[in-house]
């Protein structure tokens, strides 16, 4: 028997979408039919991504958002809601990070990493979650979907990025606290922590011989592609994984296996 995911009718709010595993996952959503609104500060790389959405046939509207500011978030989902229609799927994608060791953490780079990748992606979710669970409210059938990314540093501690790691590591438990909280209203959170995926943020990194020594430690010696995601990431934006909830799944080639 086959399962053939369908995604038309659905509103998906991406943040983080200017680049990286944001912008893919905006494609892969919009590509199964869902009409997508993409967030983030950098408008133009939005509106570039749009009209690429638009060429391939699918449907994708543009909002402003600095997730480490409560009123741009409340504004910037009022926007979506109001462009697009109510969301049934949020894609919590921004994230920073920063290579250097504990030692040298000022404050002001705890709170640049900390504010994106916890904080903000808290307070996305809070937001967006009270308009779910007011639909829900009134239609229990009603399903919707939380899926935040995370990252296998969330997990394990990898050098370097120690902040990052801690902030990540918040990701995981906050996704739990929420599919505890929320599920009861048909809202599944789950998490995504990827591995080592190239995206043009660290491609140049991984073409010096630290990053090639890097991957040579890697099990199967490569990372990732940003579509790598996309099977996983349509999983858990499904209905069809109503039973799926609280999962921190990892993405990473076996990387954490070892």
């Amino acid at each position: 028997m086959g399962i053939e995911v369908n995604f038309e009718g659905k509103i998906a709010l991406v943040t983080g979408a200017s680049s990286g595993l944001g912008a893919r996952f905006a494609k892969a959503l919009a590509g199964a039919g869902a009409q997508v609104v993409l967030a983030s500060r950098r408008v133009d790389r939005l509106k570039e991504l749009r009209a690429e959405i638009e060429a391939s046939g699918g449907a994708a509207h543009v909002v402003t958002l600095d997730v480490t500011d409560l009123a741009s978030i409340k504004a910037a989902i009022a926007h979506a809601e109001t462009e697009a229609g109510p969301i049934d799927i949020l894609v919590n994608n921004s994230g920073v990070s920063m290579t250097q060791r504990l030692l040298d953490v000022t404050i002001e780079d705890y709170a640049y990493i900390m504010d994106t990748n916890l904080r903000g992606a808290f307070f996305v979710a809070q937001q967006v979650a009270k308009r779910m669970i007011a639909r829900a409210k009134g239609d229990p059938r009603k399903q919707h979907r939380i899926v935040n990314i995370a990252s296998v540093a969330g997990l394990r501690v990898l050098p370097q990025i120690g902040v990052y790691c801690m902030s990540k590591a918040g990701v995981v438990q906050m996704t739990k606290a929420m599919a505890v909280e929320w599920g009861k209203y048909n809202i599944n959170t789950n998490a995504i922590c990827p591995g080592y995926i190239t995206t043009e943020i660290n491609e140049d990194y991984f073409a010096t011989e630290q990053g090639k020594r890097l991957i040579e430690m890697l099990p199967r010696r490569r990372a990732g592609k940003p579509e790598d995601l996309d099977g996983l990431l349509l999983l858990l934006a499904a209905e069809e994984s109503h039973f799926i909830n609280g999962a921190i799944i990892t993405a990473d080639d076996g990387m954490t296996a070892q």
